[in-house]
């Protein structure tokens, strides 16, 4: 079980540097006027929200503790390529889950949320928008 808690916690802080890269980056299109981008970015924000919450839940029930992860809007982000640069990620994002998945020690309450992380993941990269995730 030490090695799943592990493997959570390093996806909890792969989903946090998502979620502010996101956000900063909705924030930076906001600014520029750029709605659609804008928008499309804050439906990735909140999804992978919704995952970090998903992974920091699991987390919990197994006897971990969440690491307290940096916040905020980060000043070192651009709009230039960002699809490109979103992309790069995700597609990193969707090994990183299938990776995860082929672990041994995946429980099945474990397994059930990453495979819909993953789904969702997977449409990110084909659509660069997000709220995939149920409610």
């Amino acid at each position: 079980m030490e090695r799943l808690v592990e493997r959570l916690a390093e996806a909890r802080r792969r989903e946090k540097a998502r979620t502010r890269t996101y956000r900063s980056l909705a924030a930076a299109a906001e600014d520029g006027g750029d709605l659609q981008a804008s928008e499309r970015l804050n439906g990735l924000h909140a999804d992978e929200q919704h995952h970090l919450s998903r992974l920091t839940a699991r987390l919990l029930e197994l006897g971990g503790v969440p690491e307290s992860l940096p916040g905020g809007l980060m000043n070192d982000v651009h709009l230039d390529h960002w699809e490109r640069d979103a992309r790069e990620a995700e597609a990193d994002e969707i090994a990183f889950y299938e990776s995860f998945l082929d672990e041994p020690f995946v429980d099945r309450e474990t397994r059930e949320i990453l495979e819909e992380i993953l789904a969702s993941e997977r449409l990110h990269l084909q659509h660069l928008g997000g709220k995939w995730m149920p409610a």
